[in-house]
């Protein structure tokens, strides 16, 4: 329910911002508006930096390029398989799946990578910044069966309760657990939104916490969690989930395109391929869509008009 209930909130934010009427942002002299654009179907994926990609691309589509944009909440797989399907153009921002690259792009050759978005990736666990002053030593997951005891909650039981955010993240911390031999058990908290409220309480009521998250994220300005150092990742040691003991891969965040959008010469496809930003960008305008609640055309105005070097260079020549 809670996952829905964010769901549902989210596309009502981010449609939002397809049906008000903002001034466009001008073009520097020079510059010229592509107008021949159409419809552009994105996937919207269930967390904040995700949001935030979609109100500034959705936002220039509309404004500068004169695009309908019609936005579709689904999961990470469901995505994937949309594109495959016809029902959506574009993912805006994939994290690894390696799998669904060999099925889609590899195999199948219906969707194709449209670029870098500039983000680095980081997927990992971690613990407020209180309990790492009262235990130095508890970032070293060689340490966590020692400090089990501490993250016992009613639904972990006499097992140690790790928190993970949404159930259709694709995650490994349940073989981590099992195959590092921890006594822990993944419970979700159900939402990404969850999850940060979550790490927040632990934070102010010094209370101990263990849990999934992840880098981009605006919390990570406000909270320094402290990252568990897990065994090394090197490539290939996470190729069987279910023999998986090495922490995430980092990753460089990518655009995924149906490929006939990617080949139909739209302007529209030029855009999203030529968009790229940084950590730093993406936060702040998630930051403004969910601490200041802001609607998403007002969000992503805010960072434009900062930025406007930026995204001039996005758009199609």
């Amino acid at each position: 329910m809670v996952k829905a209930l964010l769901r549902t909130a989210l596309v009502v934010l981010l449609l939002s911002g397809c049906t008000g009427t903002p001034a466009a942002l001008s073009p520097a002299p020079g510059v010229p508006r592509a107008t021949t654009c159409g419809t552009v179907r994105i996937a919207v994926n269930p967390w904040s930096g995700y949001a935030a990609n979609v109100a500034v691309v959705s936002y220039l589509l509309r404004q500068e390029l004169g695009c309908t944009v019609v936005l579709s909440a689904r999961t990470e797989e469901e995505s994937w398989a949309g594109l495959a399907r016809g029902e959506l153009d574009v993912i805006l921002e994939n994290w690894g799946h390696d799998d669904l690259k060999k099925r889609y792009i590899d195999d199948r050759k219906v969707a194709v990578e449209l670029g870098l978005t500039g983000n680095r990736g980081v997927i990992g666990w971690y613990v407020p910044p209180w309990l790492t002053k009262k235990h130095p030593d508890i970032t070293d997951w060689q340490n966590l069966n020692k400090y089990a005891p501490l993250f016992r909650t009613e639904k972990s039981g006499r097992r140690g309760q790790f928190l993970a955010g949404d159930p259709s993240f694709v995650t490994n911390d349940a073989a981590l657990i099992r195959n590092l031999d921890l006594n822990f058990t993944v419970v979700h908290a159900g939402s990404e939104d969850a999850l940060i409220a979550a790490f927040r309480r632990a934070e102010k009521e010094r209370t101990p916490l263990i849990g999934y998250f992840y880098a981009p994220q605006w919390l990570l300005s406000e909270i320094p969690l402290a990252h568990v150092t897990l065994p090394r990742y090197t490539p290939g040691c996470d190729a069987d989930p279910k023999t998986v003991a090495c922490d995430y891969q980092p990753y460089d965040l990518e655009k995924i395109a149906a490929k006939p959008f990617a080949e139909s010469g739209s302007p529209a496809a030029d855009l999203i391929k030529n968009f790229t930003w940084t950590n730093d960008d993406q936060n702040t305008v998630a930051r403004d869509l969910t601490i200041a609640e802001l609607p998403p055309d007002q969000a992503a105005q805010n960072w434009l008009d900062a930025n406007r070097p930026t995204w001039q260079d996005w758009l199609p020549s």
